[in-house]
């Protein structure tokens, strides 16, 4: 924890940077439950998911962690200070970046990252080297004197996101960081964030859909749906639940029966000569064999058997005909 942001009237209290209480959000006049009394704790220095579907709760629960939005009812402490009654702390602590991108959007690259710095309290001697270095990093200088409206819309989530990361706040909230990224942007965002967490211990709450990317950063998982908390755990406790089931993907080759696949239990075919096909533990071998039956290896492109995923936890999840009426209990009987 850096000095400079536990200072002032509002003090870190405890290990926990949030511990969150029968968290409930209605959206007013439609009466909607974006939230259903959500309860979770997030670590100092801990790399904390939050996954769900579209519509599931994520954005609303996250604003709500940002002081953003008001909760309908329930507690919200912020390194021991309570965001529901004082949301004007949270700045002290968190930078926030969500989904639209809207502040400073009419000035430069270089400017939007400085002036984020110097807004957060930086001197502007270490606001510039902190801009300089974000540009070098991410290879920013061949944009960075040009207006952030007119660039692409990837470059400009980019340029948000640096700035947001300027500052030095010790817990970051970050709303699908690399939506829109190319592949060699979201490895870099995701090496530096990772950075981030080991060299300065900086908690991270990541909001995204890339589930698989996010499962080599995650250290825990919350999973929402319909506005409840249905699963919270590490990956590994959670794939645990999914253990008993393996998995065969199989891409035929071109002009391949694809009718020869379909009609094997547990497959769903993905596209054109893709399949999918789930059986348990105990089966994959006859699973396998049957494949090969049907088709031959001369028709297979490429298959592979595949242990469960987060990914395969968050399908579990999110696609039960609906979720229990009561929040999540975390895994391992943390409180």
């Amino acid at each position: 924890m850096r000095q400079d942001q536990s200072s002032g009237p509002h003090r870190v209290s405890g290990s926990r940077a949030y511990t969150v209480s029968d968290l409930t959000k209605v959206y007013m006049p439609s009466g909607t439950q974006a939230n259903r009394g959500i309860s979770l704790s997030i670590d100092q220095g801990e790399v904390f998911g939050i996954f769900g579907p579209n519509g599931a709760g994520k954005t609303t629960l996250v604003k709500q962690l940002a002081g953003l939005l008001k909760p309908t009812s329930g507690k919200i402490a912020l390194f021991g200070n309570d965001v529901v009654a004082e949301p004007e702390i949270v700045p002290h602590f968190v930078a926030y970046y969500g989904q639209k991108v809207m502040a400073l959007r009419a000035h430069k690259v270089r400017e939007v990252i400085l002036h984020s710095a110097v807004l957060r309290g930086m001197p502007v001697p270490d606001a510039r080297r902190q801009t300089a270095e974000l540009i070098e990093r991410f290879g920013l200088g061949g944009i960075a004197d040009q207006i952030m409206q007119r660039l692409s819309g990837g470059q400009q989530r980019q340029t948000a996101l640096l700035a947001t990361l300027t500052g030095n706040r010790p817990l970051l909230i970050l709303d699908e960081p690399t939506n829109e990224l190319d592949p060699a942007n979201r490895r870099m965002v995701w090496e530096y964030l990772g950075q981030l967490n080991r060299d300065h211990g900086t908690t991270i709450i990541l909001v995204t859909h890339n589930v698989l990317e996010a499962e080599q950063v995650v250290e825990r998982v919350a999973i929402i749906d319909r506005g409840l908390a249905v699963a919270i755990g590490t990956p590994g406790e959670l794939k645990a639940n999914v253990d008993y089931t393996v998995r065969v993907e199989v891409r035929l080759k071109p002009g391949g029966d694809d009718a020869a696949l379909a009609g094997l239990p547990g497959s769903t075919r993905i596209r054109e000569g893709s399949f999918r096909i789930t059986a348990a533990r105990e089966q994959a071998q006859e699973l396998l064999g049957m494949v090969l039956a049907r088709t031959g290896l001369a028709d297979l492109d490429d298959f592979r058997l595949v242990t469960p995923s987060l990914e395969d936890v968050y399908l579990r999840y999110t696609q039960a005909p609906s979720p229990a009426e009561m929040p999540a209990r975390e895994a391992g009987g943390r409180s």
